[in-house]
């Protein structure tokens, strides 16, 4: 399963990294991934104006998509979308961090799932 990695370089900006997490055959059910620690989940809405200038995640952890999107920016300029479905990876907790904006003024669902 492919998801993003947002993170602080050496540099102090930003990075995304794509990564891979392993899912193992478990029969009927499924594939599934090794059990991760987690330490809370918070159900977000973000109206259609979110428009959040440089800032940095508040602790690690996984950010799920629900439904909308939103174009997350680097300090190189790079931006990517996320929307229904993706998975990030947030850990740029110190730093310059990166931006964050709504797609087309639309709303947006997100879990996320904290890890420290």
């Amino acid at each position: 399963m492919k998801i993003t990695r947002l993170y602080t370089g050496p540099d102090d900006e930003s990075h995304f990294e794509d990564i891979e997490i392993d899912l193992n055959d478990a029969g009927d059910i499924g594939h599934l991934s090794e059990q991760m620690e987690a330490t809370g989940i918070i159900f977000r809405k973000t109206g259609p104006e979110y428009d959040y200038d440089w800032h940095n995640a508040p602790q690690r952890q996984y950010i799920i998509m629900l439904d909308g999107a939103v174009d997350v920016e680097i300090g190189d300029g790079t931006v990517r979308r996320f929307s229904t479905g993706d998975i990030l990876l947030v850990e740029d907790t110190t730093g310059r961090g990166h931006k964050s904006k709504s797609v087309n003024n639309e709303s947006r669902l997100s879990v996320f799932v904290t890890l420290d």
